[in-house]
């Protein structure tokens, strides 16, 4: 009975997502900074009653990725980490194991844009400091993630019209999350977009180079 029980609940959990996936998707491309700004009410409520007309952040970041991959499985394309044999790569032999890489190397940018806020606050960096910023950052990441894995899939097809929408694809996220960022460390500083831009840009750089070096290990 107690299996039955969660897998009642499992079932239950599962299904939910496919209607609250699309609705957090459509709010995080359409009002992203709201969303966001949702997550420290969401923290002051009791813990079954968080995030529930909404995905929570982390989910919805894994969701995305699962759903781009899933994109390029249907368009007949094989995980480049999979088929790799070298380096780390040799310890990749399933989507599952793929999917956590790949949620490691995006939650990456949320982390460093959630550590940049706060030491611009000149705040100690501790897991309390860290987490409503780091799940703020997951929302927007999300969307890029999604973007751009949908896009680079589409580039990889051999169809004109197709590779044309993948490439407009990639950049629109590209410049969603570009924009999104400035604005929400605008608001959170109080400061200018340009100098918002300067500390987007350094907490980029840094989540860019953690990508570089987890696609080495994983290629080397």
């Amino acid at each position: 009975m107690k299996w039955l029980n969660s897998l009642d609940e499992l079932l239950y959990e599962v299904m939910s997502w496919l209607l609250f996936f699309p609705i957090t998707l459509w709010r995080a491309t359409v009002g992203p900074l709201r969303l966001m700004a949702e997550v420290e009410q969401q923290a002051a409520l009791p813990d079954e009653e968080q995030y529930g007309s909404i995905l929570s952040p982390p989910l919805f970041l894994a969701l995305s990725l699962l759903l781009a991959h899933a994109g390029a499985t249907a368009l007949g394309q094989s995980d480049a980490l999979i088929a790799d044999n070298h380096g780390l790569a040799s310890l990749v032999d399933d989507d599952a194991t793929a999917l956590v890489v790949r949620v490691a190397a995006f939650a990456g940018f949320a982390l460093s844009l959630a550590a940049r806020l706060v030491r611009s606050r000149r705040l100690a960096l501790s897991r309390l400091t860290l987490r409503q910023p780091f799940y703020e950052q997951c929302y927007p990441s999300a969307v890029f993630a999604l973007g751009l894995g949908i896009g680079t899939s589409l580039i990889l097809v051999p169809n004109g019209p197709a590779h044309a929408a993948g490439r407009l694809l990639a950049v629109a996220s590209l410049t969603y999350f570009a924009i999104v960022e400035v604005r929400w460390f605008a608001a959170a500083r109080g400061i200018s977009h340009v100098r918002a831009l300067g500390h987007v840009v350094l907490a980029t750089s840094q989540a860019l180079v953690l990508m570089l070096i987890i696609g080495f290990l994983f290629t080397r």
